[in-house]
């Protein structure tokens, strides 16, 4: 797949370089495919990718439009650390069908099938928009943005954080989350009845309720303030109703 790059992480360090920074534990067997995120201090969205463990090194699977940004802050916090980040010339391929030799399950949830890293594209044409849509799983640029905390967008229930690791990145306002709030804002499956676009704003009584994001079908990802979707809600043209999984 084009739009994903890998980055290697080699050095004497990278264990406890990586441990410190991302929100889900790394400390895994190799050939394990964990799923986490980077963030800033305040708790925002950095990037969210995958870690594959192997012997010698660490491969980072991460969307393309933001691996400049990730190489960076990972650049940033190396400081003195026996750590190498370098980029690496392969394909990421990915699908929902039978999975080739050497294919590594999605850590984030069954319906998002399988991982493969070599030298050519060996995905399937997985309607990954329907996929993502039915089960409510956010992408980067679109649901994860900049503004984005991750437990508004699911990260717990997609195996992406893990609260008994130990400190990381931005690390006080996610468990602060966790523990001491109920959440109010997030993302939740819709229905739609009507014509409506992605980046929609949402209301609900005449009074603000979200944003649409990602459609497929009649269905579709929304941001929503869980506080005023107790009915029927309204984008662009379309009569929106929360979906309860």
């Amino acid at each position: 797949m084009t739009e994903r790059s890998l980055i290697a992480i080699t050095g004497t360090d990278r264990d406890d370089f990586l441990q410190g920074l991302v929100t889900n534990d790394i400390n895994k067997p190799d050939g394990t495919l964990i799923y986490t995120a980077l963030l800033t201090p305040q708790g925002k969205f950095v990037a969210d990718f995958f870690v594959l463990r192997q012997a010698n090194r660490m491969v980072i699977d991460v969307g393309r439009s933001v691996a400049a940004t990730l190489a960076q802050k990972l650049s940033m916090y190396r400081l003195r650390a026996d750590v190498q980040i370098t980029q690496l010339d392969m394909i990421v391929s990915r699908g929902t069908g039978p999975a080739p030799v050497g294919a590594i399950a999605d850590p984030r949830h069954p319906a998002l099938g399988w991982r493969l890293y070599g030298a050519a594209d060996e995905s399937d044409d997985t309607d990954w928009r329907a996929v993502r849509v039915a089960h409510l799983v956010p992408e980067t640029g679109i649901e994860l943005t900049p503004d984005a905390y991750i437990l508004e967008c699911g990260f717990e229930r997609l195996n992406g954080v893990d609260f008994r690791k130990g400190c990381f990145v931005g690390q006080e306002i996610v468990a602060r989350m966790k523990h001491k709030t109920v959440l109010k804002k997030g993302l939740a499956r819709v229905a739609l009845d009507g014509q409506a676009a992605p980046g929609d704003a949402i209301t609900a009584d005449g009074k603000p309720a979200g944003t649409l994001h990602t459609i497929s079908g009649s269905n579709g990802i929304a941001f929503l303030r869980f506080d005023r979707v107790k009915g029927e809600m309204l984008a662009g043209q379309a009569k929106l109703t929360r979906i309860d999984d």
